[in-house]
């Protein structure tokens, strides 16, 4: 049996808790992989709450981003054998103990990244890479960042800027100090975000990266000096409305091998502010959807996790994950 953390129901934390599945086996093209990191995002509570559809079988295991050794490999994996170190988009939940990868979208993961900072990749950080290059700016260009102090936003802030593109970002006051260290020029949000954003760029600006949506990104979309050279990762409607597109995600090796590269480097830093054991995955969860975490939150599993960050919700009283029995506590 492996150990998961998942919900049984479209809505609030109340219906998530622990699982004991059974171990998933790999299929054709696929890999079982002992997790030893998965990211903590935004995307997880959404989905939960329905936000992204309600097609999903339940119950479910929370997690895309994981990192962690091959234990098996289904027919026809040629690249991939048991006991390499991997990471990709998890296929059956990434809160767990195991889960599976599709060998086509995984990659080896290097020996200077550490599992947390391969964990932070799949998912956030190619989010940013795919997002930066859609806009396809030219070096020099001026890129707004709405809602940067996360993490596919301090991402997206390291890759612009060693595209050569001079980058804003709107943030509450308390993350100015985190903005301006990523070498971006820092924007309060909120009401009368678009004066603020002129006073920074008074030629305006040449793209927008929009990780908030709504009526942000329709303010800020006013200083655009092309209309429409937008691209939400979060809100299609309201970047349809204002002739910008959603972004394009290709989750292939080759993206999550450049990021990689980029972490082994120095050239992108994923910056984890806190690690959590799997088994306070409810409070690592709770932090992030409350829109306090800074940087890229991460479950290390198989190990003790450090836990550098507050929330709770004690992950009580829910029941979750696919195929087993829900314990509560």
């Amino acid at each position: 049996m492996s150990k998961a953390f998942g919900f049984r129901a479209f809505g609030g934390p109340e219906s998530q808790g622990f699982l004991d599945r059974p171990t998933p086996v790999p299929g054709p093209g696929r890999l079982l992989v002992a997790v030893r990191a998965a990211g903590v995002n935004q995307v997880d509570w959404k989905i939960r709450h329905g936000l992204l559809g309600t097609d999903l079988p339940l119950p479910a295991v929370y997690g895309a981003e994981v990192a962690g050794v091959v234990q098996a490999v289904g027919e026809g994996v040629a690249d991939f054998a048991v006991g390499d170190e991997v990471f990709g988009s998890a296929l059956a939940g990434g809160y767990a103990e195991h889960t599976l990868l599709a060998a086509d979208h995984a990659a080896h993961k290097p020996a200077a990244v550490s599992f947390a900072q391969a964990a932070t990749l799949p998912v956030a950080a190619a989010t940013a890479y795919d997002g930066v290059r859609q806009l396809a700016l030219d070096p020099g260009r001026t890129l707004l960042v709405l809602g940067i102090a996360g993490g596919v936003g301090s991402a997206a802030a390291q890759i612009a800027r060693g595209l050569g593109l001079t980058v804003l970002g709107t943030a509450g006051d308390a993350n100015r100090g985190f903005v301006e260290s990523l070498g971006a020029a820092w924007v309060r949000y909120g009401e009368g975000v678009a004066d603020r954003i002129r006073a920074a760029a008074p030629g305006g600006v040449d793209g927008i990266l929009d990780l908030v949506g709504g009526e942000d990104a329709r303010a800020a979309a006013e200083t655009l000096v092309t209309p429409g050279r937008l691209v939400s990762t979060v809100d299609p409607v309201t970047a349809t409305e204002l002739d910008g597109t959603f972004v394009r995600r290709s989750g292939t090796a080759a993206t999550l091998d450049a990021l990689a590269e980029l972490v082994g480097s120095g050239r992108l830093d994923p910056h984890i502010t806190a690690t959590y054991p799997l088994e306070r995955a409810a409070e690592a969860l709770a932090v992030v959807e409350a829109g306090h975490a800074r940087g890229k939150l991460v479950l290390e599993i198989g190990g003790t996790g450090t836990v550098g960050g507050t929330g709770g919700i004690g992950g009580t009283g829910g029941t979750g994950g696919i195929g087993g029995t829900m314990e509560t506590g």
